[in-house]
């Protein structure tokens, strides 16, 4: 598989789970510790060699075009104030990447979602991310995949454990594990019913997709939901092509979820030397009042 280019991040939804912090802030950009939520996603996909990215978004979603590019006014007052190193952190965002953006103009599913930048993304092999999906660790998520997509020349997605309690909140992946801990795909369910579920290895929105998948969205009908499913067109690209699952390494947070959302800002308080005695001393009085 050649080199991966291109990252496409469906970022058009409501972001529902948020409300009412996303009524009028999108999920992305709502802050986890002094950073939003997307730039967490596009640092690992810098991480993994890649600088161009396709934001599958909607007309309330500018802000993340925006997130990406220069702030003239901010930097010259940053600049004549002698903040240097704020003014160095700003700008870096504008080098950081190159951000297309395509539109979703009906929420008709993920699966929809990626197909609307099927008109960016051409010809070549590319990845795809969950935009609400934060995975942390040396190397850990999106380089993982592509690693093994190259060396394998196959499609692969991430999946992580999950306890049967909320395997329908996911695709889950079926297979036969090689040696080496990567799992040989033989089946993939979008979001069943915990009886019904073929393992508890859950899809965590990482991807490394061949072009052909297209076409199977192109022809895929409404599945769970009544929306056009990723999982759905993936697991006939799976018996077609063959398809390889990577167990992500490095920790995961769904900042969609409120107690992964709070989680994750703990998380960076108490790695950061100046704030971690003081978070741990809040905590212990936070837990001592509802002891």
């Amino acid at each position: 598989m050649q080199n991966i280019q291109k990252v496409v991040i469906p970022v058009a939804g409501h972001g529902t789970r948020s409300l009412p912090a996303s009524k009028n802030v999108p999920k992305e950009m709502l802050p986890i510790y002094n950073k939003p939520v997307i730039h967490y996603v596009v640092d690992e996909a810098v991480n993994a060699g890649i600088k161009n990215v396709v934001f599958v978004t909607s007309k309330e979603k500018t802000a993340l075009e925006d997130y990406f590019d220069h702030h003239y006014a901010l930097e010259d007052v940053l600049e004549r104030t002698g903040k240097k190193e704020l003014l160095r952190t700003v700008q870096e965002l504008a080098d950081m990447v190159d951000v297309i953006s395509v539109r979703q103009k009906c929420q008709l599913g993920f699966g929809h979602a990626v197909l609307c930048a099927k008109s960016v993304v051409g010809s070549e092999p590319f990845a795809v991310m969950v935009g609400d999906d934060i995975i942390l660790g040396e190397d850990a998520g999106l380089k993982e995949l592509i690693d093994v997509a190259q060396r394998e020349n196959k499609p692969v997605v991430g999946v992580m454990e999950v306890d049967p309690s909320v395997v329908h909140k996911y695709g889950i992946v079926a297979g036969t594990p090689r040696p080496d801990g990567i799992i040989e795909i033989t089946d993939m369910v979008e979001k069943p019913k915990a009886e019904e579920a073929p393992s508890n290895l859950a899809i965590i929105g990482r991807y490394v997709l061949p072009p052909e998948i297209f076409s199977y969205l192109e022809n895929a009908k409404p599945g769970h939901g009544g929306e056009i499913q990723l999982t759905d067109a993936l697991s006939r690209l799976a018996k077609d092509r063959g398809m390889l699952a990577v167990p992500v390494k490095g920790r995961r947070f769904d900042a969609g979820d409120l107690l992964d959302f709070l989680s994750v800002n703990m998380y960076f308080a108490l790695q950061d030397d100046k704030m971690k005695d003081g978070m741990k001393k809040q905590l212990q009085k936070l837990l001592a009042e509802f002891e």
